[in-house]
């Protein structure tokens, strides 16, 4: 896999100083975690579930949730599972299994209910379990997290490969103020416990807003929410610290993909958009209601966020382009980064619009590196218009 490989390698030399890298499920969890990029959200019940995913692969989605959770009736979660073992048949059947060969198939987590799913899912999957990231846990906390992550543990013993979690931060202990502090201080204990199997942290956002009867418009970020932001605020604070203690949190998902009635004026600056297609794309993007997700995309790295949960094949491509590190960025982490800076002290970057300060800004230096190891260092005359252009006729 890597991000931008379904667009033609001649265009992908068109727009990359650094060319993102090719990964594997197999690749260090650092590394995967950074690479999920838009993660796509997929009911487990469709029937073409197996095509589906190929088709999304071929799109540029590197990375998919199967859910059996709330995408799901109750009545339809033993089908759910009946299906998901025949898709991955399916999808096994198709797929290249050379190492030396790069698979058709994104990193694929299954979304569960309860503890036992998890093992229940990896025996009946059989060998096709190979095909399989790991999984998604719902409603996380301290106590409900012990189970999951126990099953996922024996799990692992029973197909013998590594298989990762993603706990959901949804819980109403988490978003209340009374239970806020002592919920994440047992979060930040049991996943620490289980570093090695924690891949990243979702934010079940849609649920903080349902425990206050809130929904956002789209000319709305979650971060004009303040009882949502003020949550994402201190998850990161507590769980996505860069001292070797954190996380991956990963952002929140954004419900709209159609056309609906606009109450502001739209927040997408007109200036990137003024050259030949990027009228029509910027047009395109506001008819969508797109324009508000990528301003809660770029909210989401300002806020320590990084990848995002997606529920719409349309989003895929704008937290992708988005995520690709500019030459500009790049240069100021490679100048952070020499070792002959090591003792400290003050730069002018390398573009003279900034000061770099080696040791406050190493953390972001190395967190920058490690974004452009998977997503690419854009060129200099290369900016986002060009980067989602590439991206949506790829």
């Amino acid at each position: 896999m890597r991000h931008f490989g379904h667009i033609p390698s001649a265009a992908r030399a068109g727009l990359f100083h650094r060319e993102p890298a090719v990964f594997t499920a197999d690749s260090p969890a650092r590394t995967l975690a950074v690479a999920l990029g838009a993660t796509l959200y997929s009911p487990a019940t469709r029937p073409r579930l197996a095509d589906d995913v190929r088709k999304q692969a071929a799109r540029g989605v590197v990375s998919m949730v199967l859910c059996l959770e709330d995408s799901i009736s109750d009545g339809d979660v033993a089908a759910g599972e009946v299906n998901l073992v025949r898709q991955f048949a399916d999808l096994a059947a198709g797929t290249v299994t050379d190492a030396d060969t790069a698979t058709d198939v994104p990193l694929l987590f299954i979304r569960v209910r309860e503890p036992h799913q998890i093992t229940d899912l990896v025996d009946r999957l059989g060998d096709t379990v190979r095909l399989l990231a790991g999984f998604v846990l719902p409603k996380f906390t301290e106590n409900r997290g012990r189970a999951f992550l126990e099953a996922l543990t024996q799990a692992e013993r029973n197909c013998g490969r590594r298989l990762f979690a993603m706990p959901v931060l949804e819980s109403p202990e988490l978003l209340h103020l009374e239970t806020r502090a002592e919920t994440l201080a047992g979060i930040a204990s049991i996943t620490d416990k289980y570093r090695d199997r924690v891949l990243a942290l979702r934010l079940g956002v849609t649920d903080f807003c349902s425990a206050y009867g809130l929904r956002r418009s789209p000319d709305m970020t979650a971060y004009d929410v303040k009882i949502v932001a003020n949550v994402i605020a201190d998850v990161v604070n507590v769980l996505g610290r860069s001292d070797g203690t954190g996380f991956t949190v990963t952002g929140p998902v954004w419900e709209y993909f159609r056309p609906g009635e606009r109450m502001f004026k739209p927040q997408l600056r007109r200036s990137p958009f003024l050259e030949g297609r990027a009228e029509d794309l910027r047009t395109a993007l506001i008819q969508h209601d797109l324009d508000g997700l990528l301003r809660e995309i770029e909210l989401d790295r300002a806020n320590g966020l990084l990848g995002k949960t997606c529920i719409h094949p349309t989003h895929v491509v704008p937290v992708h382009a988005l995520s690709v590190v500019s030459h500009e960025e790049w240069s100021d982490a490679q100048d952070i980064l020499r070792p002959e800076q090591g003792g400290g002290g003050v730069l002018r970057s390398a573009y003279t619009n900034k000061m770099n300060e080696v040791k406050p800004h190493r953390a972001w230096a190395e967190r920058t590196l490690l974004r452009a190891e998977v997503f690419g260092v854009a060129n200099e005359d290369v900016g986002f218009v060009d980067l989602l252009t590439a991206g949506l006729a790829g």
